[in-house]
């Protein structure tokens, strides 16, 4: 291979960084990456606007564990929250993270 044939394929693979945010994708992986916080946003996928409470039932966890998953995945956009009265139900709001869950076989009820 020539030289101007190693400079240009170096041109071009350092063009991929610069189209994608690895930093981002690195976070969406980390937080994927956890088995609790993958089966609580399966559930979701599942069953938008579970309470709290029947999240915990169907994963077999405490509503304490699940609850700080859960406010992970809040902060992060990747889940909203309602609440009526001293009930709170959530549901799956980031479409990049609902099509990751569709590509790894997830579907809808």
């Amino acid at each position: 291979m020539e030289q101007s044939d190693n400079q240009a394929l170096v041109k071009r693979a350092s063009s991929a960084l610069a189209e994608v945010d690895s930093a981002v994708w690195t976070l969406r992986f980390d937080l994927l990456s956890d088995p609790n916080r993958l089966e609580i946003l399966l559930c979701l996928h599942r069953a938008p606007g579970i309470r709290v409470g029947d999240l915990a039932a169907a994963l077999g966890r405490s509503e304490n564990a699940v609850s700080q998953a859960l406010r992970v995945l809040r902060q992060q956009g990747w889940v909203s929250s309602t609440r009526v009265g001293r009930a709170v139900s959530y549901r799956l709001e980031d479409e990049i993270v609902h099509d990751l869950l569709h590509w790894i076989g997830a579907r809808h009820g």
